[in-house]
């Protein structure tokens, strides 16, 4: 996953992810994808390790008690919490060396911060599940409006419907890192037991999805969909 030429003063990074149901592969964690993909849009090198939380290794029970991953080693220093996380990579791996992914606009990390919980109820009221489904399509409508919406940079061009590849502009952010995976997780699970694809109407939506699968961050950070499925089956049992 080296994406920079070795040098005597980059950190020593180790990403510690979820494994799949297999205990190697990459597992179904939007939270782990999230890091993934901002240690691999700053460019700086650095290791992942899955971990099968079946047998959790002696060694890293001794490295973070109790922790479930993700968690990150810094210079042999143990990070927890993503957000803490993801908000030290940003301060630490910041410019000039490295790119800001803040996004520009707070409406970016807010428009989409309901679309995973209105999926959960959704999916764990299946099948008798008509109104969880009308409240998920209302959120994925205000995510289509934002992304069909031109930004001020946007409107200084005089465009009247965005054509933007991401939430905020033409590069990911970290509000797409949050949003991404859970995306990438509803369409996986929601098709599978729901019977349900994101509406074709929702041009944004797919847009911005085809955007994303286009980039191998995003792409070569998604478990496979054998992993979402395996996850959400005990939900879906329940009922």
């Amino acid at each position: 996953m080296a994406l920079r030429p070795d040098s005597d003063k980059e950190p020593r990074i180790e990403l510690f992810i979820k494994a799949g149901h297999d205990g190697e592969n990459v597992g179904n964690c939007p939270f782990c994808q999230r890091l993934f993909m901002v240690l691999w849009l700053k460019g700086v090198k650095f290791t992942v390790t899955t971990v099968d939380m079946r047998k959790k290794p002696d060694e890293l029970k001794d490295l973070a008690p109790g922790t479930n991953p993700p968690f990150l080693l810094y210079n042999g220093t143990l990070k927890t919490d993503f957000i803490k996380i993801e908000e030290f990579l940003e301060t630490t791996l910041a410019p000039p060396r490295y790119p800001h992914l803040s996004p520009r606009y707070k409406e970016s990390f807010d428009v989409g911060a309901g679309i995973f919980a209105k999926f959960s109820a959704f999916i764990k009221n299946s099948p008798n599940n008509a109104f969880h489904e009308k409240a998920l399509l209302r959120e994925f409508k205000r995510l289509d409006d934002y992304l069909n919406t031109p930004l001020q940079d946007e409107l200084d061009q005089n465009i009247s419907v965005s054509k933007r590849k991401f939430l905020d502009g033409n590069r990911l952010t970290l509000a797409d890192c949050n949003l991404l995976p859970k995306l990438h997780v509803i369409k996986v699970a929601a098709r599978k037991y729901c019977n349900f694809d994101i509406p074709t109407q929702f041009t944004g939506v797919w847009r911005y999805l085809q955007s994303a699968y286009e980039r191998e961050e995003f792409s070569q950070t998604c478990p496979a969909d054998i992993e979402i499925e395996k996850a959400y089956l005990s939900v879906v049992k329940r009922n």
